[in-house]
């Protein structure tokens, strides 16, 4: 086992051991965001392995059951992998149910959103690159863009009123 530099960064080989439930050992779960940032509701966030070598970040998100995560886009992809749970989740401008082991790209520039079933919590894994931009909230031209598309509206009609 690796012992972390400051930044809590591995400085070699580290191994993370489930501690319970869905937790790793030196793993804080954190709030997903700041609220009052943006519209999102039920989530936590855990950064499960970082290095700087590779530019790059995996966390474990846990969405409760009928929340979901800030509708957002950023200049950086996504690779979202479903471990637990079902969904839906939109990118750009479709609709997708999710469950575990499916696999969600998400492109640059492109909004998305993640949103837990009635019945389970969500969980999923989430790579993203180490050094990133903000998000980036839609606008009200944006969303009035995104309602064009009638699965889209109805994805967002709830938070958007």
């Amino acid at each position: 086992m690796a012992i972390e530099n400051d930044s809590g960064r591995a400085a070699g080989p580290v191994v993370r051991r489930r501690k319970s439930g869905r937790t790793w050992e030196h793993v804080d779960v954190t709030r997903y965001k700041e609220e009052g940032s943006a519209v999102f509701r039920g989530m936590s966030r855990q950064v499960l392995f970082a290095d700087p070598a590779l530019q790059a970040e995996l966390r474990y998100f846990e969405v409760q059951p009928d929340g979901f995560s800030t509708l957002e886009r950023h200049v950086h992809a996504h690779a979202v992998l479903v471990l637990h749970g079902h969904g839906r989740c939109l990118v750009g401008t479709e609709v997708f149910d999710i469950g575990p082991h499916d696999l969600v790209s998400v492109p640059a520039l492109t909004w998305h959103q993640f949103r837990a079933g009635p019945e389970e919590p969500l969980g999923f894994l989430c790579m993203v690159n180490a050094r990133r931009d903000r998000p980036q909230l839609p606008s009200r031209e944006d969303l009035e863009e995104l309602r064009r598309q009638p699965q889209v509206a109805a994805f967002i009609a709830h938070q958007f009123q």
